[in-house]
């Protein structure tokens, strides 16, 4: 029998060989030696790639979040030292995570609990459960109260994008923190003072666009620019390739922050016409699966047919599937420890500048599809 042919590129990676713990490792210490296979792997592939490629400085991040990430905490503990480090430039949350996110700075509490809770026994006692987060009912009553106090004001009586209600939001929320002398505890506060946009791809799937309706119906002048929201995110996206750079997206679950951050590569290209080759990394943290759909058709190779992640740069992408109340502390302390704070963008400040570059780059391409297709006409007759 002839023997095997022998390929030595397959194992040109790194022996599997980890020293053992001793319980005296730093948490990157721990990804590197420990994190070898498997989705520990995968998440030590996510750190690097974040804090190696994704947080040089000429790269612009974007991130999505979904699931009740902020009623665990992580608001606090992994997204804001994510922002106040530079790493994240934008983002696109649901409205739950920026609804519950509120609770904290308005001096609500909300409470660790179990998810083996008798339901019909705490609704009787007026407690909400979060799988295993309790919290009072009247802490949403507050809330509401507080979004529709401040909804209510003057400056709110028009239309904007999601970015400049939450702008304006936050900035509430963010003299409430100091009037009760609580610190920094709203993602949202913490973004409105490092000019970091937040979008919503769902305004009315949540309790603040729940209470914007209300409002509607009592004559506010308030309403949600959908429109604006594709622009916008478009034009960020598109800013940072044309100053020289490249775009990245950081995933934290999925559905349809996830797409509405993804989407603006077709939406440059596809709809706007204008040339460009799509997002240049894309790291997504995830437990959904491709096969039933729970990824939105959109695992790194399925983004590049659609024109959502350039071809080039698959090698640029890394899916890991992981718990993200897991994941995402742990991405986030590794790149605190690798790389420490990258310069602020400030991009909520510099919307009007990126949007006309979209519009200016959108009119010349429109010009040239219109002059070819008069070209086209004329060589029929």
């Amino acid at each position: 029998m002839a023997s095997a042919r022998r390929n030595p590129n397959f194992l040109r990676g790194p022996k599997i060989n980890p020293k053992p713990i001793t319980g005296r490792e730093t948490v990157a210490e721990l990804v590197d030696n420990a994190f070898l296979a498997y989705n520990a792997g995968r998440l030590r592939e996510a750190c690097h790639l974040f804090t190696d490629r994704m947080l040089k400085s000429n790269v612009t991040v974007g991130m999505s979040l979904t699931g009740a990430m902020t009623p665990a905490g992580l608001g606090m503990s992994t997204i804001i030292p994510l922002l106040e480090s530079g790493f994240v430039d934008w983002m696109i949350s649901t409205g739950a995570n920026l609804y519950h996110d509120a609770h904290f700075a308005l001096g609500l509490s909300l409470h660790q609990g179990t998810p083996f809770a008798d339901d019909v026994e705490l609704r009787n006692d007026g407690v909400v459960r979060i799988y295993d987060i309790f919290f009072d009912y009247k802490v949403l009553l507050s809330t509401d109260a507080f979004i529709r106090e401040v909804s209510a004001r003057p400056e709110f009586q028009r239309s904007m994008s999601s970015a400049e209600y939450h702008y304006l939001l936050g900035g509430y929320i963010r003299q409430r923190e100091k009037a009760l002398k609580l610190g920094k505890r709203s993602l949202l506060g913490v973004a409105h003072d490092l000019g970091v946009p937040i979008y919503t791809s769902s305004p009315g799937d949540s309790s603040i666009g729940m209470n914007v309706a209300e409002q509607a119906l009592a004559g506010s002048k308030l309403r949600f620019d959908v429109s604006a929201d594709v622009n916008e995110t478009a034009a960020i996206v598109l800013e940072a390739k044309r100053a020289g750079g490249k775009s990245g997206a950081l995933i934290a679950g999925g559905g349809s922050p996830k797409n509405f951050l993804l989407q603006t590569e077709p939406q440059i290209q596809e709809v706007l016409g204008i040339d460009e080759r799509g997002h240049d990394f894309f790291l997504q943290l995830t437990d959904a699966r491709p096969d039933t759909g729970g990824l939105s058709g959109a695992t790194p190779g399925e983004a590049v047919s659609w024109g959502k992640i350039d071809p080039d740069m698959l090698p640029g992408t890394v899916v890991c599937y992981l718990d993200n109340t897991v994941s995402l502390p742990i991405l986030t302390a590794y790149a605190k420890a690798k790389v420490g704070k990258r310069r602020l963008r400030r991009l909520y400040h510099k919307r009007d500048q990126m949007m006309a570059r979209l519009v200016r780059e959108y009119q010349a391409a429109l010009t040239f599809r219109n002059d070819r297709a008069q070209k086209a006409k004329k060589a029929k007759s």
